[in-house]
């Protein structure tokens, strides 16, 4: 079996499975399909959460992610160096940061701005200001991109 090759197809075949999968999660459970909010459900973290329910979705990311690696296999970064204590400290200040607005960029950009959400509305405006910010400083400080 030969996939296309063309440039478009995997990223758009990705967005609509993730929107058919947030929104089918959504009429099916009654629950909003925020990957944060599934951690936190999967380890008992959220009160009135699915622990069960939010386990076996995130286990269907792990499983689609295996198959699309053996359909469409693709080379995996290494670390070098130091640097996977700084990916530790990201992670976790990206975990915090998530506690700390109630959800993450895929929660509120794609299930809260699916259901016109307010607030998804402003913390996505707000993520995206904020990228945009880090990007310019770090290309100022270090330098790059100019």
């Amino acid at each position: 079996m030969t996939l296309p090759t063309l440039a478009w197809y995997w990223p758009l075949l990705g967005g609509a499975m993730i929107g058919t999968a947030a929104g089918a999660y959504l009429v099916l459970a009654g629950r909003i399909a925020g990957i944060s909010g599934m951690i936190a459900g999967a380890l008992g973290l959220q009160k009135g959460g699915a622990q069960g329910l939010s386990a076996l979705f995130l286990a269907g990311l792990f499983l689609t992610s295996g198959v699309a690696l053996a359909i469409k296999p693709v080379p995996l970064p290494s670390l070098a160096g130091g640097d996977t204590l700084l990916l530790v400290l990201a992670g976790l200040l990206v975990g915090y940061g998530t506690r700390l607005g109630s959800g993450c960029t895929s929660g509120h950009g794609v299930c809260g701005l699916g259901r016109l959400s307010p607030r998804s509305m402003v913390a996505t405006v707000v993520f995206m200001l904020a990228g945009m910010a880090s990007v310019a400083l770090i290309r100022t400080i270090a330098g790059v991109g100019r």
